[in-house]
């Protein structure tokens, strides 16, 4: 017997699936229930977030009939020696709850390929290291092409690998880091999102063995930033303990804290690295996370190596609380989410 709306008279069985969240509505979008949060508390473990790691050395041939290579005929750094440093740095700094492990390493003689398509050979990239000639543009690489030639997203859904880390040179056209995969999020550059199609979020670092470990933690740090940004996205004024945390002088006079990787607490301009000015700051406070202790003092450059980089970035990244419990709905251990960008809610 049809209603008088002319529809027919829903069944037991509509009856049972609309109790149970089903719906008989073609046009009826059901939205997924929100992940529960666990509730605030002091004693949820502070998790170690191990992270295996492709390593891809980019060093290009440069002279054939000798078989010279970059690295070598420039007399830049050992990307080896580099990562190993870096790695007991982001080891130190955590306090041992961010542990990364090299599982492969690939080195390639050639130079990869930008988002045109174009590659430098020797020549070209010479003039360009020569300032004879301008840097290519577009100048950034094409990571589809790097990615998928290296077989990276059936390896990161495989759990083969958490990440890849890109050691190139200038002109290379690597980020700082870039995130892909499926729900990828800003870090530090647009995500990748013709990468959708992995069911994990992975992070693609760029480094340069031109460069030295305080560059490697800079980039770090700048990860770090984004995903610590997402992942107190949901949290609004006192609750943002993260902002808090990147407070500096010049935009908070009197009250900075540990500032960001461009600002430290007493930073008058960008990469002011080796200020003598001196500033009130609670960075101390920061080692009695989360409970402060209202612990301000007055500090300057000296407190974070009088502009070396390496010692500036890692006293930033040692201030990062890596304690138990959870607070305001976010582990209280910090590093668990700029390690695995899996754990910050979407």
């Amino acid at each position: 017997m049809n209603q008088p709306s002319g529809s027919q008279k829903p069944s037991f069985w509509d009856f049972l699936r609309n109790l149970f969240g089903g719906s008989t509505n073609p046009n009826v979008v059901v939205t997924p229930p929100r992940p529960v949060v666990p509730p605030d508390n002091t004693t949820e473990p502070a998790r170690i977030v191990s992270a295996r790691v492709l390593l891809v050395i980019y060093n290009p041939i440069m002279d054939i009939p000798s078989g010279t290579r970059l690295i070598q005929k420039m007399h830049w750094n050992d990307p080896d020696d580099l990562s190993n440093a870096y790695i007991q740095d982001i080891m130190e700094t955590s306090g041992g709850l961010a542990r990364y492990q090299i599982v492969e390493r690939v080195e390639l003689t050639e130079f990869p390929a930008l988002t045109d398509g174009y590659r430098y050979d020797p020549v070209t990239f010479q003039t360009v290291m020569n300032k004879t000639q301008p840097a290519h543009q577009p100048q950034y690489a094409n990571y589809q092409a790097i990615l998928t030639g290296l077989n990276v997203l059936p390896r990161i859904s495989n759990r083969e690998i958490d990440e890849v880390w890109l050691m190139g040179f200038p002109q290379a056209g690597f980020y700082e880091s870039t995130m892909c995969g499926a729900g990828a999020f800003w870090c530090n550059s647009q995500p990748q999102t013709w990468s959708v199609g992995c069911n994990r979020r992975f992070v693609v670092m760029g480094f340069s063995s031109e460069r030295g470990v305080g560059e490697m933690l800079h980039s770090f740090g700048h990860r770090t930033e984004s995903i610590l940004t997402q992942a107190f996205s949901r949290t609004k004024g006192n609750a943002n303990l993260y902002a808090q945390f990147a407070t500096y002088d010049l935009v908070s006079p009197g009250k900075a804290q540990v500032g960001n990787i461009h600002f430290p607490p007493n930073a008058e301009r960008d990469y002011d690295y080796n200020n003598a000015r001196i500033v009130l700051s609670n960075c101390y406070d920061w080692y009695n996370f989360p409970v402060f202790k209202n612990d301000v003092r007055l500090v300057n450059a000296e407190e974070w190596g009088n502009g070396d980089m390496r010692l500036l970035h890692k006293w930033w990244l040692n201030h990062l609380p890596k304690v138990a419990g959870r607070t305001s709905g976010v582990v209280n251990n910090w590093w668990q989410y700029t390690m695995d960008p899996n754990l910050v809610t979407p």
